[in-house]
């Protein structure tokens, strides 16, 4: 799994922006956090997609989702799939197989 942390916009309402990819669910991620009373820092997850197998499939689909929070770092999408690139093969754990099997039903 990769994470990204990004800095937010300023007045975008965000205080956390985070992105990446997720290998065992092969899916890229996307999250922002806006601040709530009692985490002002950490904030709450009000957007929060790539929680499904397979939900968002390019590194585009999840910057798009956060663009207007966050500035975009040039070559954030290549580096996003390299991260993609660099799992390709990797095997899930017997954990995480069993997680799944458990979860979704199947391995995916």
């Amino acid at each position: 799994m990769s994470r990204y942390d990004l800095k937010p916009k300023a007045g975008s309402g965000a205080c956390r922006v985070v992105v990446g990819w997720d290998r065992p669910l092969q899916t890229f991620f996307a999250q922002v956090f806006t601040p709530t009373e009692n985490e002002p820092d950490e904030g709450e997850a009000t957007i929060w997609l790539g929680t499904e197998p397979g939900e968002l499939s390019t590194p585009e689909a999840a910057i798009a989702i956060i663009a207007p929070y966050t500035e975009i770092p040039n070559g954030l999408a290549a580096e996003l799939e390299a991260d993609m690139r660099a799992s390709i093969g990797v095997k899930d754990g017997a954990y995480q197989a069993e997680a799944k099997r458990g979860l979704f039903g199947s391995l995916h």
